[in-house]
């Protein structure tokens, strides 16, 4: 798709005094595709979503949702935009199914089109039994999946999301992967920011991260190629039904291992060495029951990225 239906950043900087927030930003979120933004606390994250969201103006750099400027045309990026901040805020006097009505009229829908895009959405979140129930009344989780509806009233092609997996049961957790999925296979851009790596790796397509206000690192998690300063994974964790052979024959052929006992987690150059060696273990008569990567691609490329965190 072209690249002027998602998200592009260009080196954008925001400052509140002298506090500088984001320092230089770099970012593409593409159609169709999932974007993980990852990074510390008070790396920038939701400065730079507030920023895509129209509610922040950088100082400089440049800014395209769908080919607009949120700057100069915020009324038409956010025709376009849905936005799910990390804090929901709700009107308590309101039942679950009016809140949704009452986005869509922001949004000029038809008072029966608002109304049956509110029920399909409530279904969709699995929160149609509360439809009539005070917003008030909700649970943490249950707003948030309320918060997730409320972004996609008006069947936006960007979607903002900022931890929205937050406060959400193990269920829960796995039907807003697949809302995601589904909504990204449909062609939509979605930028989730989030600090559950686990959950990122399975359904974001790239990862950018970012560290002190600026991106250091963009991971490839589809294909696990990364770019930056992003290496490939290099640690590795070894189960065996004998530990204290394992331990002998690595030593034996001189492998580094981590302050880890049983499983061992090792440290070698790449794929290629890792499955060298465990070739020689098995030719050792070692018995293996486990052999993988002691972290995912997204956390790897996260743990190198911010190694120098103070």
């Amino acid at each position: 798709m072209d690249s002027a239906d998602g998200i592009q950043v260009s080196g954008v900087r925001r400052a509140f005094g002298s506090v500088l927030a984001v320092d230089h930003i770099d970012l593409e979120a593409r159609a169709g595709e999932v974007t993980a933004l990852v990074g510390p606390n008070g790396a920038g994250k939701t400065t730079l979503l507030l920023v895509l969201a129209t509610l922040l103006a950088p100082d400089s750099g440049t800014v395209r949702i769908a080919g607009l400027d949120p700057v100069t045309s915020p009324r038409e990026v956010r025709a376009t935009m849905g936005w799910m901040p990390d804090g929901f805020g709700t009107w308590d006097t309101l039942t679950v199914r009016e809140v949704l009505e009452t986005v869509g009229a922001a949004y000029r829908l038809a008072p029966n089109a608002a109304r049956a895009r509110a029920g399909d959405l409530l279904e969709l979140v699995h929160l149609g039994d509360l439809a009539d129930r005070p917003a008030r009344v909700l649970s943490r989780g249950q707003k948030q999946r309320l918060g997730m509806a409320r972004a996609l009233v008006h069947q936006p092609s960007v979607l903002l999301l900022d931890e929205p997996a937050s406060g959400l049961d193990p269920r829960s957790r796995i039907e807003l992967r697949d809302i995601l999925r589904q909504l990204a296979a449909a062609g939509a851009t979605l930028l989730v920011s989030s600090h559950i790596l686990t959950e990122l790796q399975e359904i974001a397509d790239r990862a950018v991260i970012v560290a002190r206000g600026r991106s250091v690192a963009t991971q490839d998690l589809s294909s696990d190629a990364g770019s930056g300063s992003a290496p490939h994974s290099s640690h590795w964790r070894i189960t065996s039904l004998d530990p204290p052979r394992l331990m002998a024959a690595l030593v034996h052929h001189g492998v580094a291992t981590l302050p880890l006992a049983d499983p061992v987690d090792v440290e070698v150059a790449g794929d290629l060495a890792a499955s060298e060696l465990l070739a020689v273990l098995v030719g050792d008569g070692i018995p293996i029951t486990a052999f993988a990567p002691s972290y995912g691609a997204l956390e790897t490329a996260y743990l190198a990225a911010t190694e120098d965190r103070q």
